[in-house]
């Protein structure tokens, strides 16, 4: 009889697998994406946002979801607010409002408006003369601190100046400029600057906070109300600012500040560093003020530590200051005994806590991309992701120390990935350049069987300071390639995040020879490791410094490729230098001032190896990317057409440094396939 029994489950679980089909791009363009967690006061309603995708009108629709822990047999549930548009959702103090941006009314600018807890009817909170791209609600909950994007004025209303200047027409289409930024990543320079101003909600006065200020606060281009933080007794507003000037692309020295709730003067708390100062944080006793902090001005990716400031004595001190790891965000534990960071740590981004007083650091979670993460009273409320799968909502169970331990899924967004399969992955290491460890992944295909060998792709992070870890993406998705049939390869070779800042310095001035090292041993260590592992069908791929990578290889390491793929890479460093916007990425990359000394950019150059060049490749790039602008993929390709090389230019007229637009990405998607099926075909043989 248990012989019997065991039978039926065993048949139905095999038949259960056979159903599973390959995970696909196609699937990932169409998957939803969670984000914005937010909880309420009482740690039962838990707010976050769902972008779902239409590929019919090109375009990603946001809605607004409510999951309560109250009720756990509940599911998740959309708010019907959401119908005319819901963005960047808040909670308020007390736990009983939701806030959240929209431009509904028709008047297309964004405003504050409110919900109840059930988020059937919205009331308009703001009638501003400006749309609103950031808010946090006071402490109180009787106002707001909003940012705005307002002509800076010393003496003028920035709210009316900005208004009347909108209004004049111009006597021509042409814009005059003293000074950089002209643009940055994909937007042309207005002359605006985002600004912070007080919203009361009874008397609808607005104060001004940064009067005057040059620069922006959120920063520009990816900042957002985690810039900005006001005090537990709603006096003051701390923000993280850089003074613009006239060398704003050379300098990485953003400052914290406060300024009175009522407006007035900003002070200035980190004049003394002349690096990178972010992400004001203040304890729940209103004391001690806890912010991150860099070393080196000019350096972008120097490690993030956590400093201290007793707002009563004005003392500072770093907080843990031998744990080599660079803190991305942070939190205060509700008892102000402690806080929680995030950090990548060895090819993972995990949870820690560190312990205010003796500076002891504990590893909170265990593996994959801790995407967000809420402390509540009955435990961590958190969004995860990893290789295996998108990000999805947990709670915490008590009964282990690793947050992702045991923890409950308390969504059931893409449930169709439970009819999907996905490559199996392991993370390996190997001695690289100096001698030293390097990790790196591999993940099987789709359908692996032993015995047979599978085409691969060697997919190269960009950064050049980042990881292909244990995350997920939606723009390089390791696993699409194994659900085609490829085995994947990724290693996070020096100048990689999460091994020591020392190893993450390791690339600078080196782009070429201590990162090339490392991808040539971890591909050696790769194909004597893993048998199925198909040497004589390989391709590379990367974006950003990946594609510089690429490209350097491509006359360099070209050996064991069948085929390229560069996406917004760097072809010619001296043109780089001269046309980028974050002038500081590419002077401290390369150790100098491209106009004072041009020749180190030509150390590891590209373009002056194309005459090399003789494998397959396909350019992708963007006019809107000015980061790494388009002339360097048209630079390549003609290089490559020039040398009468097989090649192929994508150009995405309206995508900037990445890929966004649905109906482009599955362009993108096909057109890569396509270009690695052609040189290295797939599946196993």
């Amino acid at each position: 009889m248990r012989y019997l029994l065991w039978f039926f489950l065993a048949s139905a679980s095999l038949a259960v697998e056979a159903q599973r089909m390959p995970f696909t791009y196609q699937d990932m363009l169409m998957l939803d994406r969670i984000s914005g967690l937010s909880v309420d006061a009482a740690g039962k309603r838990i707010l976050f946002n769902v972008r779902a995708t239409d590929m019919e009108k090109n375009k990603g629709v946001s809605s607004l979801w409510l999951k309560d822990l109250g009720a756990p047999t509940s599911r998740e549930r959309r708010l019907a607010v959401s119908d005319s548009g819901a963005y960047s959702a808040q909670w308020d103090p007390a736990g009983k409002t939701i806030y959240f941006l929209s431009a509904r009314g028709g008047s297309g600018s964004r405003q504050l408006w409110k919900t109840d807890p059930e988020g059937r009817t919205a009331q308009q909170v703001t009638r501003l003369a400006l749309g609103i791209d950031a808010f946090r609600i006071t402490p109180d909950g009787l106002g707001a601190v909003v940012a705005l994007a307002v002509f800076p004025s010393a003496s003028e209303d920035e709210i009316a100046l900005t208004v009347r200047k909108q209004g004049e027409r111009s006597m021509g289409s042409g814009t005059v400029y003293d000074r950089v930024f002209v643009r940055h990543w994909d937007t042309w320079a207005d002359g605006t600057r985002s600004h912070l101003f007080h919203v009361d909600f009874g008397s609808g006065r607005v104060t001004a906070l940064t009067q005057g200020f040059d620069g922006d606060i959120p920063s520009k281009p990816f900042g957002d109300e985690g810039d900005y933080v006001i005090a537990p007794d709603g006096r003051t507003v701390y923000f993280s600012a850089r003074v613009a000037g006239k060398g704003e692309p050379w300098s990485t020295n953003f400052d914290i500040y406060s300024v009175p709730l009522t407006g007035g003067a900003a002070t200035n708390l980190t004049v003394t560093n002349a690096a990178w100062d972010a992400s004001p944080r203040i304890s729940p006793d209103g004391k001690t003020l806890a912010y991150t902090a860099m070393e080196r001005p000019g350096f972008e990716a120097d490690r993030f530590e956590v400093r201290l400031r007793d707002l009563v004595t004005g003392t500072t001190r770093a907080l843990a200051a031998t744990w080599d790891r660079s803190v991305s965000t942070l939190q205060w534990a509700p008892d102000g005994k402690g806080l929680y960071v995030t950090a990548d740590d060895m090819g993972r981004h995990r949870l820690f806590r560190i312990d205010v007083k003796s500076g002891r650091v504990t590893t909170l979670s265990k593996d994959g991309h801790i995407d967000a993460f809420v402390k509540t009273a009955q435990g961590f409320v958190f969004l995860k992701s990893g290789l295996n799968g998108p990000s999805q909502l947990y709670a915490s169970t008590p009964k282990s120390s690793l947050i992702d331990e045991g923890a409950n899924k308390l969504t059931a967004v893409n449930a169709v990935l439970d009819q999907k399969e996905f490559g199996v992955y392991e993370q390996f290491s190997f001695p690289g350049w100096n001698n030293e460890t390097v990790h790196g992944f591999v993940i099987k295909p789709v359908g692996y069987q032993e015995g047979k060998k599978y085409p691969v792709a060697f997919l190269i992070h960009g950064g050049p300071q980042g990881s292909f870890g244990d995350g997920w993406s939606f723009r390089w998705c390791p696993q699409t390639y194994a659900g085609a049939g490829y085995a994947v390869v990724m290693i996070d070779f020096h100048g990689s995040t999460g091994y020591g800042q020392a190893f993450t310095d390791a690339i600078s001035t080196h782009w070429g020879d201590r990162p090339l090292e490392d991808l040539q041993k971890g591909w050696v260590h790769a194909l004597r490791t893993y048998p199925f592992l198909d040497g004589d069908r390989a391709a590379a791929l990367g974006a950003s410094y990946g594609g510089f990578m690429v490209n350097w290889i491509a006359g360099n390491w070209k050996e064991p490729w069948k085929c390229l793929v560069s996406h917004d890479g760097v072809f010619d460093a001296r043109s780089m230098g001269y046309t980028t916007e974050e002038q500081w990425f590419s002077e401290w990359e390369n150790g100098a001032n491209v106009y004072r000394d041009p020749a180190k950019y030509d150390v590891f150059n590209p373009a002056l190896h194309a005459k090399d060049w003789s494998v397959p490749m396909l350019i992708i790039h963007g006019d809107l990317d000015y980061r790494i602008p388009v002339e360097q993929g048209i630079g390549a390709f003609t290089a490559l057409q020039a040398m009468g090389v097989d090649s192929r230019l994508l150009r995405f007229a309206d995508e900037n440094h990445w890929v966004l637009k649905p109906r482009n990405s599955m362009q993108w998607h096909n057109t890569v396939f396509g270009w690695l099926e052609k040189h290295i075909g797939k599946g196993g043989r």
